[in-house]
């Protein structure tokens, strides 16, 4: 499905951008919450690059599976839950149906959603995860998904947060980029920089 160095170069792709971002990452989430997104997204790209080897000589399901546990593990506040329920889920559903990565990648993010309790539409990470999906299923080019992604991650600048520490500022939340959107937007385009 992927080869260990293609596998191993998506997992620095993500870990660096997340690195070179994570002072962003910490503004856009102190403006609307606790200001430490960037730095736990960070300690949890650490973690998973201090198992880079033994990740990266695993098929792609157990590959993500371990990544999902490390983030769970080390990442604080929303964001470990959540990243590493998408990897977990991910890696579950690839597991059985291999053939149906549009599938399986839409089960992962429901599984994110359950996970979050939230939904499209109330300035998270799904605002970008489900566009994604949508761009998957459609067959979009690598670099048209990542256009999706960054688009849908400008868009909740002018959304309402309903959901999380910044749906304690109602009004005041908007005019921000949900962090969460953010770095989902750039783990995307990190990706499909390592695949091109």
């Amino acid at each position: 499905m992927i080869s260990e160095a293609r596998l191993r170069a998506v997992v620095l792709a993500v870990s660096s951008t997340i690195v070179e971002h994570a002072e962003e990452l910490t503004a856009l989430d102190a403006a609307i919450g606790d200001g430490d997104h960037g730095v736990n997204m960070r300690r949890g790209a650490a973690a998973v690059v201090a198992e880079l080897e033994a990740i990266v000589a695993k098929p792609l399901p157990e590959a993500l599976k371990t990544i999902g546990t490390r983030l769970v593990m080390t990442v604080g506040g929303a964001s470990g839950p959540l990243y590493g329920t998408l990897c977990l889920a991910l890696g579950k559903q690839l597991s059985g149906t291999p053939d149906d990565f549009a599938g399986a990648l839409r089960r992962a993010v429901d599984a994110v959603a359950a996970r979050g309790k939230s939904r499209y539409g109330q300035k998270t990470l799904l605002d970008v995860l489900y566009p994604i999906v949508d761009a998957v299923e459609a067959r979009r080019t690598l670099p048209e998904t990542v256009a999706v992604a960054h688009a849908a991650a400008a868009e909740t600048r002018d959304r309402k947060a309903l959901r999380g520490r910044a749906s304690f500022l109602g009004d005041r939340s908007i005019g921000h980029v949900d962090p969460g959107a953010r770095s989902s937007a750039l783990i995307v385009e990190a990706i499909a920089g390592a695949l091109l």
